[in-house]
């Protein structure tokens, strides 16, 4: 499932996310790649380690506690603290699949990475090229989406970043471990959610509800691993 999920920030926090970045120590985006996505990776990276990335990726990681269109998708169990790339003058990332298991090195935390996530920190009118693509059973989807907008896509994916021809793109990226590692599980789960959203808000009240919801921690409780 590839889901795109609205101002997870502001577009006035992305800016200012932006700013503050902007005059940091950037290095090599191949120091967090796998062998092979390093053959394919031309972009920059903050180093995980700094002050920058560690004070921007915990509002990030604030903000995602926030969102219960995000909670309702990802059923969170560990989401790897969010890194920071950029891409200009021609930079790309050439097709890769992410990697399953994603060591934290400042603690040694192990994550699966059942979902990938990409927070678009620079306005898609800032910047020509820098889609990102990624390839599933119904074909090839092109995500380029405003700053503040984050899209959620399973870490199995085959997905590439085309060049950045003009200006620079700048995004966070991170990795998600669900309590529920299938992702077609975790896709019925979430439109049964989102249909008990609206039946709420259109028929408070009704008796359906409660088997609904019945049903959906009943599928919920079968398949997580909490």
């Amino acid at each position: 499932m590839l889901l795109q999920i609205p101002q997870v920030i502001t577009a006035d926090q992305a800016a200012r996310f932006r700013a503050r970045i902007s005059a940091a120590r950037w290095v090599d985006g191949a120091v967090t790649s796998g062998h092979q996505a390093a053959q394919v990776k031309y972009n920059e990276q903050l180093p995980e380690e700094s002050a920058e990335a560690r004070e921007i990726g915990g509002q990030i990681l604030s903000a995602l506690q926030r969102s219960p269109l995000f909670f309702s998708a990802a059923l969170p169990k560990q989401v790897y603290p969010p890194l920071f790339n950029r891409y200009t003058g021609g930079m790309n990332f050439g097709s890769h699949v992410d990697g399953a298991i994603r060591v934290h090195p400042p603690t040694g935390a192990r994550i699966r990475a059942d979902l990938s996530a990409t927070l678009f920190l620079t306005a898609p009118e800032d910047y020509e090229g820098g889609e990102l693509l990624v390839e599933d059973t119904y074909g090839t989807h092109l995500v380029k989406l405003a700053a503040g907008d984050m899209v959620l896509y399973p870490a199995a994916s085959l997905h590439r970043v085309t060049p950045v021809t003009r200006g620079a793109r700048v995004g966070s990226f991170f990795w998600i471990q669900s309590m529920v590692r299938d992702d077609g599980q975790r896709a019925l789960l979430f439109d049964l959610d989102m249909a008990i959203v609206r039946m709420t808000k259109d028929h408070a009240g009704h008796p359906g509800l409660v088997s609904l919801t019945g049903c959906y921690h009943n599928l919920l409780r079968m398949w997580a691993e909490a």
